[in-house]
């Protein structure tokens, strides 16, 4: 098979792992009565971030190709997502056991992130080709198949169930046993083998003895925060309203990972757009219209609804920042702190900049948004559960409660807007850059 199309198949498989419940797993786990446990299944992301590419990286560096470890992490996960699947599929659901289950499976998955590159990259060089041009064309179909398995997970009704992880597993498997035909991945020679300091990006830490370099960082974190808000929360605020009186019944509300499912499509398109932002603004530019971007895209989500057509129309406009939001601080973050870095420590710069991004500020970000969405969301929920007993399938809250709960998700969206607001209004006057077109 052709070097490009394998990986490309890889690639899909990969994301389409992730895109099966990534979108839709809180929905799922506000109709078990996990509501308030939302937060901590998508902080557990993060944190397990903060470590296990590290170590997994170490072993396939030391002792097991890279390919062969990619279809055992994947096994490995799926296997304990299946567990959790099961686990979900009782009619008395354990959180600690759907936890459990759930926190080893990403343990396991979100290395494969790293690793599935390096697999890319290696594989690329043995035919010859440039990663830096011939891998985008390729890590696009990632997407695509993130795309994918969201609409499948939509049509289906999977996006409600316990479904989601099975076909996140079933997924799994099939690239795990993929993943064993790739091509061979050396181990790194004696000399070449990276310590734990190394692999972690800790030797990067000294980078905060620049108040440059140290401040970027620091917003870093700050913005990171906001990664994972939407992925959590936009389908159980969309779908939410299927449970209130004098709202329930729409499309958009009973196809919430349809909708979501455009902030992926956009980002694709996004992802084309930076080289000529970069060029014509500089990196400061480029960072500081991503996050007015997420000021946008959680301000359009507490003035939308799934419900109107104005307000369906409010929530696709905040689909299509999404792209800006997520892209332009990612790509160019990285491009900044590659430029910005001597050789010597450019790999573990970069990943620190990963750790204090999807791992401590995507894990403070979602442990600091449950607590927000508890305030404003939960507590009418919670008032009327303890006053009437949980909802019944299929009946909806009063119009009293209806209204709480839809001015809550209104209020925690906006929240989280001025959140973005403070950040980019510091980070325009606290970061200091200048931009040289002629170095881009």
């Amino acid at each position: 098979m052709n070097m490009k199309l394998r990986l490309i198949v890889m690639n899909f498989l990969q994301f389409a792992v992730w895109g099966a419940y990534l979108t839709s797993m809180g929905a799922f786990l506000a109709n078990v009565g996990l509501a308030q446990y939302i937060g901590l299944f998508y902080a557990s992301q993060g944190f397990v971030s903060i470590f296990m590419p590290a170590v997994i990286g170490i072993l396939a560096d030391r002792w097991i190709p890279a390919q062969k470890m990619l279809g055992l992490c994947h096994f490995l996960a799926a296997v304990f997502m299946a567990a959790a699947a099961y686990f979900g599929s009782l009619p008395e659901v354990s959180f600690k056991a759907i936890y459990t289950c759930y926190l080893l499976s990403v343990a396991f998955y979100m290395p494969t992130l790293g690793v599935s590159n390096s697999v890319a990259y290696t594989s690329l060089h043995k035919v010859n080709l440039d990663p830096v041009t011939a891998f985008p064309p390729i890590r696009i179909w990632g997407t695509i198949g993130f795309i994918c398995t969201m609409l499948v997970s939509n049509f289906t009704g999977f996006q409600n169930t316990f479904a989601q992880w099975y076909l996140s597993a079933g997924l799994g498997l099939l690239l795990a046993v993929y993943s064993f035909t790739l091509p061979e991945c050396p181990v790194a020679k004696a000399g070449e083998k990276k310590s734990l300091a190394e692999a972690m990006g800790l030797k990067a830490f000294a980078l905060f003895k620049d108040k440059k370099m140290a401040i970027f960082f620091i917003f870093s974190i700050l913005l990171g925060s906001c990664l994972q808000i939407t992925n959590g929360y936009a389908n159980p605020f969309i779908h939410s309203y299927n449970s209130l009186q004098g709202l329930a019944g729409s499309w958009g509300a009973s196809n919430a990972n349809a909708l979501i499912s455009l902030s992926q499509v956009s980002e694709t398109f996004c992802i084309l757009l930076i080289p000529f932002f970069l060029k014509r603004f500089g990196i400061k530019k480029v960072m500081l219209i991503s996050m007015f971007a997420w000021v946008l895209r959680f301000g359009l989500f507490g003035l939308g609804n799934p419900v109107s057509f104005g307000g369906i129309t409010l929530l696709v406009l905040s689909m299509i920042v999404y792209g800006v939001a997520f892209d332009f601080f990612n790509v160019s973050g990285s491009l900044f702190v590659e430029k910005e870095t001597d050789e010597s420590i450019r790999s573990s710069a970069q990943g620190l900049f990963i750790l204090m991004t999807n791992g401590v500020g995507a894990t403070i970000g979602m442990l600091g948004a449950q607590k927000v969405i508890d305030r404003f969301v939960n507590a009418p929920t919670n008032a009327f559960i303890e006053a009437n007993g949980p909802l019944a399938q299929g009946a909806l809250y009063p119009a009293e409660v209806s209204q709480a709960i839809a001015s809550g998700w209104a209020n925690s969206w906006f929240v989280f807007a001025a959140y973005a607001l403070v950040i980019a209004i510091a980070f325009a006057f606290i970061f200091k850059y200048k931009h040289n077109p002629q170095e881009n």
